[in-house]
């Protein structure tokens, strides 16, 4: 098992910290731990890769076709006058 540390935590954290271990009747330190799990197992299963959620948002809705305009050919660059 690993050990953290973590250092300059603010007082209002800790206190409720030990507050909210003392309602579900642990140490502060098991609930340190309960709370990184639950938010390290959860991020990965609760959110898909951003481009599949667009995705997925949008499919009821179809595709649209947008209409391109022409290319032109690319322009020579400006030459520096002398």
């Amino acid at each position: 098992m690993a050990t953290i540390l973590i250092r300059n935590l603010d007082e209002r954290t800790k206190d409720r910290l030990r507050m909210r271990a003392a309602r579900h009747k642990r140490s502060m330190e098991d609930e340190a731990r309960n709370i990184l799990r639950t938010a390290l197992n959860d991020d990965s299963q609760r959110h898909p890769p951003l481009a599949q959620a667009i995705a997925d948002r949008f499919r009821p809705l179809g595709g649209i076709e947008l209409e391109l305009p022409v290319r032109e050919p690319i322009r020579e660059p400006p030459q520096p006058q002398r």
